[in-house]
């Protein structure tokens, strides 16, 4: 049967006599009568975006206005969140390495204070490894979450290989969107890029700049 992953109630418990350097004695009894609630709330504190958060905010309407637009931001969350989580994944096995090797060392070592030494830097890596166990289980969270929203919104509608095919309809109705929310007590900063970037795209889709070269020459021929 595999080891619990990311238990910290014992290496609290074992951290707990040592917490008398720094703290008063009665404040080392209440974290050891806490120390079943603190593990509790270690293992359940909020590490990154709920599927609510990810519903209203990552993939807020007035930025994502479509199911095109909607669909492509959950690639590019999920790629991130996969990255990262193979990262951590070479990370967590250098760690598991690094701890072999203390208890080596630990075992070797003669000089009683660099065996005290090796023995907090032993205990550090456990914990570590503890925090990237978590850290892991909430990136595949997040993995598999964003895997339900994508087939959520890919309903066959929209061009699910190329990222581009989408983006001209989709910023255009995003800066619509921006345009009417600017007020005359809008910056000119403000004003100059949203107007700037919706007149440029209107352009840019009224001369078919994005079109394949054979649908450009019907439009210049009409021209």
């Amino acid at each position: 049967m595999d080891k619990e992953k990311r238990n910290i109630q014992t290496l609290a418990t074992t951290q707990s006599k040592y917490l008398s350097g720094i703290l008063d004695v009665e404040d080392v009894k209440e974290f050891k009568s806490l120390i079943p609630e603190l593990k509790d709330t270690w293992k359940k504190k909020q590490m990154f975006r709920t599927e609510t958060e990810m519903r209203f905010s990552v993939l807020s309407d007035n930025k994502y206005p479509n199911r095109a637009s909607k669909y492509w931001q959950c690639v590019r969350e999920q790629n991130t969140h996969f990255e990262n989580l193979m990262h951590l994944s070479f990370d967590a096995r250098k760690n598991d390495v690094e701890i072999e090797k203390l208890k080596v060392k630990i075992k070797d070592e003669t000089n009683k204070l660099d065996k005290q030494l090796l023995q907090i830097e032993l205990e550090e890596k456990i914990y570590s490894k503890a925090g990237m166990e978590l850290v892991a289980k909430h990136r595949m969270r997040e993995v598999a979450t964003w895997s339900k929203l994508k087939k959520e919104f890919h309903n066959g509608s929209f061009d699910d290989q190329d990222v581009n095919t989408h983006q001209a309809e989709s910023y255009k109705i995003r800066l619509e969107h921006q345009k009417a929310t600017l007020t005359p007590g809008s910056s000119q900063p403000e004003v100059f890029n949203v107007l700037g970037q919706l007149d440029t795209l209107n352009r840019v889709m009224k001369d078919g700049e994005l079109l394949p070269k054979h649908e450009k020459k019907k439009i210049t021929k009409r021209k």
